[in-house]
């Protein structure tokens, strides 16, 4: 079965490559979506794929790359947009 989350990142956690930190572990968990910096200094990652693979994508996100300091998660579920690969997203 698959789903698609939506899931805001709060913290320390712009300017600290966690852009590139999600979509290599999206691309190695078959994850399709986007992810992208939020002007509120969130990062927002909308994910779609595999039930297992989107639950992990959560546990990665709560840590986060070496520098970063996640705070918190806001996981809502969202309606399947069947994205064709994972991208980051220039604002």
């Amino acid at each position: 079965m698959k789903k698609a989350n939506k899931i805001i990142i709060k913290g320390t956690v712009q300017g600290m490559f966690f852009r590139s930190f999600i979509k290599e572990n999206a691309d190695a968990l078959g994850l399709t979506g986007f992810v992208r910096n939020l002007d509120s200094g969130d990062v927002e990652v909308i994910i779609e794929g595999e039930i297992e693979s989107v639950d992990k994508m959560h546990e990665i996100c709560k840590h986060g790359p070496k520098h970063a300091v996640v705070k918190e998660l806001e996981i809502s579920e969202i309606p399947f947009q069947d994205f064709q690969e994972f991208k980051i997203l220039h604002i």
